[in-house]
């Protein structure tokens, strides 16, 4: 049997099975566990290296990028996918429910938020060459683009698949098969950026939803991800059952127990993600809404000062007018 060995530079994810020799969690193996698959360290650091290459060629040419948006990208968002994919979470993803649970909600809702503030699109569409930035905006404007992103599909897809998952067989399948468990891994992120990349606008979207129905499509989603997370919790038989009872384990809680917490972690991470991410687009809203404002009074600014000179009146006696013939037309609308 392998060991689990603390601290190794694995050549692939350790996808630990039943028959490993297990290290305890216990202690200070919470801090020591870590391992670095190098498909996923190769991964990331592509991602960050590519990243990091657009801000430092937006720099070279004297053009700024906001400070937070790279460590929104870098530290948070792939630092999140780094900590679930590389500390224990990742070593006993197949050992722990609850480490799995805690790891899906990291690569589902927690990164992909950052991901998509960190304004990826946006960066590559400033920073590469003229033909690349055609290119990608040809893709962000296609009608597979319109789709994939198009906001009810992504909310229905973010309700359906934990569902899908957890309640079929399939859990089951990528426990089992190292290839579907990376799999599951990848298609985790992609649906969490896919989910909140045209709610929250960041980037620029080929549809751009109002405001109201983003809140109200954030609003559809929390239900559904507290009412599955509850349906775990409450569930008088495991899932992944014949998986989880065969480790045989004689440390830490019990497999019922560990399947509460996972479904506890469910309820409680899922409706705290949409509850930031709705907030978050409540401020955009409200900011937005002032700059219309701001932009609406720039144009009666200027109107006023054509109709000035137009008139050969002075701009304060125009200004002084504004009100009456606001009124005035305000008079012929109730008529």
């Amino acid at each position: 049997m392998r060991p689990m060995l603390s601290g190794s530079l694995a050549l692939f994810p350790m996808h630990a099975k039943p028959d490993d020799d297990i290290i305890p969690l216990v202690g200070a193996r919470y801090f020591t566990a870590w391992e670095f698959p190098w498909p996923a360290v190769l991964g990331l650091l592509v991602v960050g290296g590519l990243y990091l290459w657009g801000v430092q060629r937006l720099r070279r040419r004297g053009d700024k990028w906001p400070l937070m948006r790279t460590f929104s990208f870098i530290v948070l968002g792939l630092g999140s996918i780094a900590i679930g994919t590389f500390s224990f979470l990742g070593v006993y993803d197949t050992v722990l429910f609850w480490s799995h649970m805690v790891q899906h909600m990291l690569f589902a809702m927690i990164a992909p938020v950052f991901i998509v503030f960190g304004a990826p699109a946006t960066l590559a569409l400033r920073a590469l060459p003229k033909e690349a930035r055609a290119l990608l905006l040809k893709v962000l404007h296609s009608w597979f683009a319109k789709i994939l992103l198009f906001p009810p599909l992504a909310t229905g897809l973010m309700v359906t698949y934990p569902f899908a998952l957890y309640m079929t067989g399939l859990y089951d399948i990528t426990l089992r098969n190292d290839l579907a468990h990376d799999l599951l891994h990848l298609f985790l992120v992609t649906m969490g950026v896919l989910f909140f990349f045209p709610l929250l606008g960041v980037d620029p979207v080929p549809i751009k939803m109002p405001y109201p129905i983003r809140v109200l499509l954030f609003f559809v989603t929390m239900p559904f991800h507290a009412f599955l997370g509850v349906t775990i919790m409450g569930s008088s038989r495991l899932i992944a059952e014949e998986w989880y009872l065969s480790f045989e384990r004689s440390w830490g809680i019990s497999p019922m127990k560990d399947q509460e917490w996972a479904g506890a972690l469910m309820w409680a991470t899922g409706d705290l993600t949409m509850l930031a991410a709705m907030i978050t687009i409540f401020v955009q809203w409200i900011k937005e809404s002032n700059r219309e404002a701001k932009r609406m009074d720039r144009a009666l600014d200027r109107e006023d000062s054509r109709r000035a000179r137009a008139a050969g009146l002075g701009y304060d006696e125009v200004q002084q007018s504004r009100p009456m013939a606001e009124e005035s037309n305000a008079k012929e609308d109730r008529q």
